[in-house]
């Protein structure tokens, strides 16, 4: 039986979706708020959730992986990972806000809580 299982896969080929994944979570970590596709938001989500879990936790390599960029790597463990020290999780909120003009895609802003 087929199950489905795993992620959105967004259109894209793997190699395209985490590269993708990846400047989005370095933008959202920077600016802490980016504005994109509902779908988008969602896979991002959790994406950047395990990136700051791992900061929690001091696993340097792993973080390193995602994050290639000097200065979002030690806001990231400076600033934002001791932010959530105490938080369980949940560490992005997710805003609706209708559709776009052009394509009539939803749009949602995701930020940092």
């Amino acid at each position: 039986m087929i199950k489905n299982l795993g992620a959105r896969k967004l259109s894209k080929t793997s190699s395209h979706r985490k590269a993708m994944l990846c400047n989005m979570t370095m933008s959202l970590l920077l600016n802490e708020e980016i504005k994109t596709t509902v779908a988008k938001a969602k896979e991002l989500k959790s994406f950047a959730e395990h990136v700051i879990t791992d900061a929690r936790n001091g696993r340097h390599v792993e973080v390193r992986k995602v994050v290639k960029d000097k200065n979002i790597y030690k806001k990231l463990f400076d600033v934002i990972a001791p932010r959530y020290k105490e938080r369980p999780g949940g560490y992005t909120r997710l805003l609706r806000l209708g559709v776009r003009k052009g394509d009539r895609a939803e749009v949602a802003i995701i930020k940092l809580v």
